[in-house]
């Protein structure tokens, strides 16, 4: 890394100025400031904190598994599609596919093997054969509903039952989820 100006983190180093005034290197930031307290953590905007605790909590709840041996496991492109069909339980895989972000190839793999574990039922509509409707199973239905009691119970116990501060959080994070969905990039595009 000498010469190169470049440092593997900016929170942990501080490049080094060699006598001609280039960068020589980095060297470790000081973990207290000259007064003997620990350096803050560099300031993040509390978006881009949020966003970081949003990923760790879907991660842990990930890891937890399902105490209810009826639950079937799911891909996440498998849960975007299950969660969608739970407001949308009549829909054409065009409409799940804008939903979720997923591409029709794809949208269609992810269909076929939600369907295997008998969540889903595709139909084709009486009036028009090469049209498909995509429908929650009750089997679905049940699944969905066990795993949303199960990731309550987690993030319940995680919060010490707290719930003074949940619905202003439920609010925030659907304001969010719904500004990205809304602003998501179009597939082809990325």
């Amino acid at each position: 890394m000498v010469g190169t100006g470049a440092c593997p983190s900016r929170a942990s180093v501080i490049p080094q100025v060699g006598a001609k005034g280039q960068l020589s290197g980095c060297a470790p930031r000081p973990s207290k400031t000259a007064a003997g307290r620990p350096r803050a953590r560099p300031r993040t905007s509390k978006w881009g904190e949020l966003a970081d605790l949003i990923l760790v909590i879907a991660r842990e709840i990930q890891f937890r598994g399902y105490a209810d041996p009826r639950v079937q496991r799911l891909t996440q492109s498998e849960g975007m599609v299950m969660r969608h069909l739970q407001d949308d339980s009549d829909a054409a895989p065009s409409r799940i596919a804008a939903a979720t972000g997923l591409q029709r190839t794809n949208l269609s793999t992810v269909l076929r093997a939600v369907e295997k574990k008998c969540l889903i039922k595709r139909q084709t509509r009486p009036d028009d054969a090469r049209g498909v409707r995509v429908h929650l199973t009750e089997h679905g239905k049940m699944n969905y509903s066990i795993v949303l009691r199960e990731w309550g119970s987690a993030v319940s116990t995680a919060a010490g039952g707290d719930t003074s501060n949940l619905d202003a959080a439920l609010a925030l994070l659907t304001t969010i989820k719904t500004g990205l969905t809304t602003k998501r990039p179009d597939p082809t595009e990325r």
